[in-house]
């Protein structure tokens, strides 16, 4: 009798498939049918390509075209360099991941990658606090706007920015503050050969999900509010020709308030529902199926492929320089000095 549960048990355990077959310790794997599984390779795929190239040519763009060398794009700049490096390095590996349900490059590079990905979300949301900043000073406080944001002080924004991010990402994986004081329950019922999750404990979880979105965004938001406010009111106190001639003046860069703004909702909004669940799934005992989590997490990576789709549609020297860079009229004498601001 027991020979036989015993042999039950051995059969059960051969036809449960693995990530790595002959390890005791591996992770379960679940296999997608083939039909399922292609048409998730090329969306994934195609999602990758357009935020490596969307954001190749915004980076292009603001790094050859003289005209764009102002503070804002310097902020805009360091934004895209987070979202290409997260659709060249954390996506690819994300995406195999989510289709093979399994890791395979190691407990050492799943650490950098959770960690790189960590950061890139911290610097993306410290990116649009600053942008926030250098908008409320172009719109409430224009005539000391380029007393106060120096291309010195915006240096000192980006640089805080990335070490700030830098040192969140990599501190927490590495230094295991993400399962402080559950060690013991991760490495029985969660770590497995082959498995590359971000657990966390719930005082992990609370804090890096208040620090890195909801309080930053509550920021944003207040800060956005009260740019709107002021510039209703001076809408509303324009009587003379001078006033006329002012609002004339400032019409880009309220131009470029809103489409900033467009890209911190969009930021959001595609990332409320990871951060969300993120901060809730400790307290109700881990019981978001491991998919639907995948999923929110893809949802957030969008917004870095939404970002120059937004450029495109709200800026027309967006679009003038991609059609300069794509017409190979980038290689011309003097193609820098372009004015792409004239219609």
């Amino acid at each position: 009798m027991d020979f036989e549960m015993n042999s039950s048990q051995t059969l059960m355990l051969d036809i449960i498939p693995l990530c790595y077959d002959f390890l005791n310790s591996s992770c379960a794997k679940f296999t997608y049918p083939l039909l399922i599984k292609v048409p998730l390779y090329v969306f994934f795929s195609l999602v990758v390509i357009l935020t490596v190239f969307g954001n190749f040519f915004v980076i292009l763009s603001i790094v050859h075209f003289k005209q764009l060398h102002i503070p804002t794009n310097y902020l805009v700049l360091s934004l895209a360099v987070t979202d290409l490096l997260l659709g060249g390095f954390v996506m690819p590996l994300s995406m195999i991941r989510s289709i093979e349900t399994c890791w395979y490059f190691g407990t050492l590079f799943c650490k950098i990658h959770s960690s790189v990905d960590i950061t890139l979300c911290t610097a993306s949301i410290i990116n649009l606090c600053f942008i926030a900043v250098d908008r409320y000073y172009a719109v409430c406080q224009p005539l000391l706007y380029q007393n106060i944001i120096t291309p010195f002080v915006m240096l000192v924004m980006i640089s805080i920015c990335w070490s700030v991010s830098v040192t969140t990402g990599f501190g927490i994986i590495f230094l295991g503050l993400n399962i402080l004081g559950i060690e013991d329950f991760y490495n029985q019922n969660i770590f497995c050969e082959g498995g590359c999750v971000l657990f966390q404990s719930p005082a992990s979880s609370t804090a890096s999900s208040l620090l890195s979105f909801y309080f930053p965004g509550i920021i944003m938001l207040s800060i956005y509010t009260k740019i709107f406010r002021v510039a209703q009111k001076q809408a509303k106190s324009i009587q003379d020709l001078k006033n006329k001639a002012q609002l004339m003046m400032s019409k880009e860069e309220k131009k470029a308030t809103k489409t900033l703004a467009v890209i911190m909702g969009v930021f959001l909004s595609l990332w409320t529902p990871f951060f969300f669940c993120n901060i809730i799934e400790p307290y109700i005992g881990y019981l978001i199926p491991p998919v639907l989590f995948d999923m929110m997490v893809w949802i957030g990576y969008l917004n870095s492929t939404c970002n120059p789709i937004v450029y495109a549609f709200f800026y027309k020297w967006f679009r003038k320089a991609l059609r300069i860079i794509l017409s190979g009229k980038i290689f011309q004498s003097g193609s820098s000095r372009r004015n792409l601001f004239s219609y």
